[in-house]
């Protein structure tokens, strides 16, 4: 059974070891981890009423402390070139530590080991594409930063409608949502109405599942919207969406519970929310339609 800790975003997938004034953020619009990305800037600056609310021993360190785990492009991976790590959920901290006059200092860790982390004091807050959802909130506070959810492409001009997909072929990536739950779940009640099963192909990388898409291997994918968005941007002329996004619910970063860092993270985000430079860091990477207008702490659903 899988540890309430393990779950990266809405996915099951299996876990990968791994100052003040204006700040120039990095996005990246490589297809896959392994290429060059291309670069857009984000400028932000302090906001001094919102830096001087950061707890005292953060301030006196000058950095956030934030554990990761890589890769899950878009939001968090590392670039081929440099060896940083980048990505969307990245772009947006760096943003929120320039509003703060701190800088972020990421620590990579296992994804399960990240929220006790959190919880000991070895990191400030985590940034992993946490899904925001009512078990973890026992543990964690969490400040809600993006809307995810499941989403297909389809190659343009060759529509697949999600909710009737029976006797196409779906790639997805082992071990997520998509491939334990949504897929199976589809293709058994294709089967209960008498219509041919859906053909699921798993890969190891969300790239290669993406890659069969582009070059026909398969009729569409599924996967975190997100995911499915980076992949429809760097590769717009072959792939578009099919359908709309579902099944959605909020991202977070944990803070530990009761923390103070939790509100003035929550101010930061709102305050880039506001200026609009949040959106752009969203459209930097295609991943805009998940953008939210108010961050909250603790906004899981249901």
């Amino acid at each position: 059974m899988s540890s309430r800790f393990d779950f990266r975003g809405r996915a099951l997938r299996a876990v990968c070891v791994l100052a003040g004034g204006a700040l120039a953020l990095t996005a990246c619009t490589s297809n896959t981890e392994t290429n060059t990305p291309e670069v857009a800037k984000v400028d932000v600056a302090k906001v001094d009423a919102i830096a001087a609310k950061v707890p005292a021993d953060i301030k006196s360190s000058g950095k956030l402390i934030v554990g990761v785990n890589i890769p899950y492009a878009p939001n968090e991976f590392k670039d081929p070139n440099t060896g940083k790590i980048v990505g969307f959920d990245v772009d947006l901290m760096n943003a929120v530590a320039a509003v703060l006059g701190l800088t972020a200092d990421y620590k990579e860790s296992d994804f399960e080991k990240i929220i006790p982390a959190v919880e000991t004091g070895t990191y400030n807050l985590g940034m992993s594409s946490f899904t925001d959802n009512k078990e973890r909130e026992q543990t964690a506070d969490f400040v809600t930063y993006f809307n995810a959810g499941s989403q297909w492409a389809a190659q343009i001009g060759k529509p697949v409608n999600p909710d009737d997909a029976c006797g196409k072929k779906v790639a997805v990536q082992r071990t997520t949502v998509q491939d334990t739950d949504e897929i199976p779940a589809k293709s058994a009640a294709c089967v209960a109405a008498g219509k041919p099963e859906i053909t699921k192909v798993a890969y190891d990388e969300q790239s290669a599942a993406a890659t069969a898409l582009v070059n026909g291997q398969v009729d569409a994918m599924s996967a975190d919207s997100p995911v499915t968005a980076y992949a429809i941007k760097q590769n717009k002329d072959k792939i578009e969406a099919a359908g709309a996004i579902f099944d959605s619910a909020p991202y977070g970063w944990p803070v530990k519970k009761g923390s103070p860092l939790g509100p003035v993270l929550q101010e930061a985000l709102q305050s880039l929310i506001d200026s609009g430079q949040y959106k752009k860091i969203a459209e930097n990477w295609g991943v805009q339609e998940g953008v939210i207008t108010k961050s909250v702490i603790n906004g899981a659903q249901g």
